[in-house]
Parts: structure tokens; C-alpha cells; sequence
């Protein structure tokens, strides 16, 4: 069980997560997350030592619920195709997505880019990690007979991760899901034609 402190710095990052991911970490200010919490700065500063503090926090908060969020997802797949498809389906509503403001990985990836190499880092382990987790299971599916090994592991997951990430930003911005629904349409074909 949390204490009241930890309970209620959990809080600050759940008010803040949104603020964060909308705006980005420029863009909130103490204020904007003082609103947010109805507490006061005394507060706040006694849970979080600056805004940097605070922001490398939130950041942190983000990836792991965007993370735990994607893997609940492709871990119902029984099979290496179902699992692949899982993680292809979780991204069709781009419009939609389990943190308000957007996919956290790619509006985190764009500010931090010149900004915050801390942060930066972050999301660049996030994202190697990702692409070998998905790799790993399209192996798997080489592995088990259920691919083609004509399929290269390390391309696909490369090329799937880049293809979403990029289709969720164009969509949020044409505010529109159809071309998500093409593409994803689209790669799960790729994928089928691996299969043996």
C-alpha cells in the first residue's frame, strides 16, 4: 500500500501525464500542472525538486503505461501472427488513444530531439527495445514453422514500428483514421504472405 506522499506524487504524474503529452514538456508550465492538482506550488516542490524533475517523472509515467498498455495487447495473441496483428490493431484509432493528446512515444521522440537528450535516450531505448521485442517475435514464428524465413526479422520490425508510429502522426494531424485502416490492412497482407 502507498503512503500519502507516494499516493500523492502518484497523483501530480497521473494530472500531469495529459498536460505533458498534449503540450509537451515546454509547453507546461508549474502552473498549468498547479491547475491541474488544485494543490499548491509548496507542494509540488516537495514531491518534485524542479520541472525538469517533474518532466523526466512524467515522461517516465507515459512510457511505461504506453509500453504495459502495448504489450497487455499483444500478449492475448496466441501465435506469432496473432501477436503481430494484435499490435497492428492496437494503433487503428489513432483519434483515440489511451493517453489524451496522442501516441506519448512519438510526441516525447519529436520535442526531445534537440532539447532534452535525457529524455531523448529514453524513448530511443523504448523504441530499440520495441523493435526487438517485435523481431523476436517474428523469429519466434520462423522458429515454430509458422513464417517463412524468407522474412527478416529485423527489417519488419523496423519497417511495422516506423510505419505506425508515422500513420498515427499524419492521422491526428488530417484527423482521420482512414489511412491507419489502409495501412494496417495493408501490412497485415505483408505479413500473411510470410505465412507457411
Amino acid at each position: 500500500m502507498l503512503s500519502k506522499a507516494e499516493r500523492t506524487r502518484q497523483f501530480i504524474l497521473e494530472k500531469a501525464a495529459p498536460l505533458f503529452n498534449e503540450k509537451g514538456v515546454s509547453g507546461v508550465s508549474i502552473d498549468d500542472v498547479l491547475a491541474a492538482t488544485k494543490l499548491t506550488k509548496g507542494c509540488l516542490y516537495g514531491h518534485f525538486e524542479s520541472k525538469e524533475d517533474l518532466s523526466t517523472h512524467v515522461v517516465d509515467l507515459l512510457l511505461v503505461k504506453a509500453r504495459e498498455q502495448l504489450l497487455i495487447a499483444i500478449g492475448q495473441g496466441k501465435t506469432a501472427k496473432a501477436k503481430i496483428f494484435a499490435y497492428l490493431d492496437f494503433y487503428k484509432d489513432p483519434l483515440n488513444t489511451q493517453v489524451r493528446g496522442g501516441c506519448p512515444i512519438f510526441n516525447i521522440a519529436v520535442e526531445s530531439d534537440d532539447l532534452y537528450p535525457e529524455i531523448k535516450e529514453k524513448i530511443a531505448e523504448l523504441l530499440r527495445n520495441g523493435q526487438e521485442e517485435f523481431a523476436a517475435i517474428v523469429k519466434h514464428g520462423v522458429d515454430q514453422g509458422e513464417f517463412s524465413n524468407k522474412i527478416d526479422p529485423a527489417l519488419i520490425a523496423f519497417k511495422f514500428v516506423a510505419a505506425i508510429e508515422g500513420a498515427v502522426v499524419m492521422c491526428r494531424v488530417m484527423n482521420t483514421t482512414k489511412p491507419m485502416q489502409a495501412l494496417i490492412k495493408s501490412l497485415k497482407s505483408e505479413i500473411d504472405s510470410f505465412v507457411l
